[in-house]
């Protein structure tokens, strides 16, 4: 084989390896993990909570969500209340414990606990 074709195969080899491992990488860090909250709150709560838990969009102010960060309502809130809220629902917000299992809510209320401030 000439060189300049052994090289262009080994280049192209190497440029797949390292497509399949960045790849391989991204596919792990979505990959949800017992007790990581994160997915769900994600799904169920960012819309109005927003990701970081700060409620500072428009439609988060429309309908009067938490900031989720404030340091007095943290430590005012109990985790039972948290339960409580996530699954019976609390003024504009909906109730969870018809789409979510006990442990998810449980592990909502700890990964809530994260934007204390």
């Amino acid at each position: 084989m000439k060189k300049q074709t052994q090289f262009g195969l080994w280049l192209i080899v190497a440029v797949a390896l390292v497509l399949g491992f960045s790849y391989a990488s991204r596919a792990r860090a979505d990959i949800e993990v017992p007790g990581d909250a994160k997915p769900t709150f994600d799904a169920k709560c960012s819309s109005c909570h927003g990701k970081d838990g700060r409620a500072k969009s428009l439609h988060a102010k429309h309908v009067h969500a938490r900031d989720l960060t404030d340091a007095v309502w943290q430590n005012d809130v109990t985790d039972e209340r948290l339960f409580n809220s996530i699954s019976n629902g609390r003024n504009k917000m909906p109730a969870f414990k018809k789409k979510l299992s006990e442990a998810q809510i449980d592990e909502l209320v700890a990964y809530v606990r994260r934007f204390r401030r």
